[in-house]
Parts: C-alpha cells; sequence; structure tokens
C-alpha cells in the first residue's frame, strides 16, 4: 500500500503537518509572550519599549512590553494561519523571513545603548532570531500541506 497527499477540507484545524507546526509554534509565541510578563520568570525592570528595559527573561533574553506584545501577536496570527495549509505555509515562510530580518538589524543594534534598538534586544535575542528564522522557513517548506492517506491498490 501507498500514501499520497490529500487535500484537506476547507473547516479542518491543524489538520495536516504545516498546519500542525504552524499551531505549534503560534503556542511557543503565545507562551513566550505571556512569560515575559510573569514575574519570576522575568527579572528586572520591565519598561514599555527601548533599550532601557531591563527585563530579562529566563536571566537571558531581554524583553519589554512591546517586545512581549509582539511574541503575543505572532501567537495568535500563528494558531489563526493554523486554520488552512496555504495560511499555514504562508505564516512559517513570511514570519522566518520576518525574524531573519530582526537578525539583521539585531547585529547592528543588539546590546547597543542605541535608539535604534527599540524593541529591545541583546545577544542572546539576535541569535534566537537567527533560529526561528531558519526553522520557520525550514518547516514553511519542508512540511507538507496535505494529510497522507492510505491509497489501496489493486
Amino acid at each position: 500500500m501507498s500514501e499520497r497527499l490529500s487535500t484537506p477540507s476547507p473547516t479542518s484545524f491543524a489538520e495536516t503537518p504545516v498546519q500542525k507546526g504552524t499551531l505549534v509554534v503560534g503556542i511557543v509565541f503565545l507562551v513566550v509572550g505571556i512569560a515575559g510578563f510573569v514575574p519570576g520568570l522575568t527579572s528586572g525592570s520591565l519598561a514599555g519599549a527601548g533599550n532601557g528595559s531591563m527585563a530579562m527573561l529566563l536571566g537571558l533574553f531581554q524583553v519589554s512590553v512591546l517586545h512581549n506584545i509582539v511574541h503575543l501577536l505572532f501567537g495568535v496570527v500563528g494558531i489563526a494561519a493554523a486554520r488552512r495549509a496555504t495560511g499555514s505555509r504562508f505564516y512559517l515562510t513570511i514570519g522566518g523571513v520576518v525574524y531573519f530580518v530582526l537578525w539583521i538589524y539585531g547585529l547592528f543594534t543588539a546590546g547597543h545603548d542605541s535608539g535604534a534598538n527599540f524593541v529591545p534586544l541583546n545577544t542572546a535575542d539576535n541569535w534566537l532570531h537567527l533560529v526561528l528564522a531558519v526553522g520557520m522557513v525550514a518547516l514553511g517548506v519542508v512540511l507538507p500541506r496535505g494529510r497522507r492517506t492510505p491509497v489501496r491498490t489493486a
């Protein structure tokens, strides 16, 4: 018996591999966004935006209210995109490209006391953004858009 990819129904939610991957990525972004507001997981002074925020998520990643909101929004969009395979692929690949651009931006601003570092970013954030960029694009390209169903041969 062999397998083939079948097209998901228009009302399916997180049914295909790419949709499931998108749902997981979206949930992770939501969890990280929430964690950025939780004392104990985040230490230091949490500011609205800018490099003046001295808050550190898990003692490693510099965060601010703006940074946490961006993670929450990425999470919500990911969960919404998991409704359709095409939206999932778009979310993962375009989201990965956005994180790649953010990585490039961070190369020049991370850890600097510059007004350009408004997110804020530190070196740990910057390298995590590269990992996210590569991972999201890879998932968007590699994960199939259809379900694998057995094909009966006579």
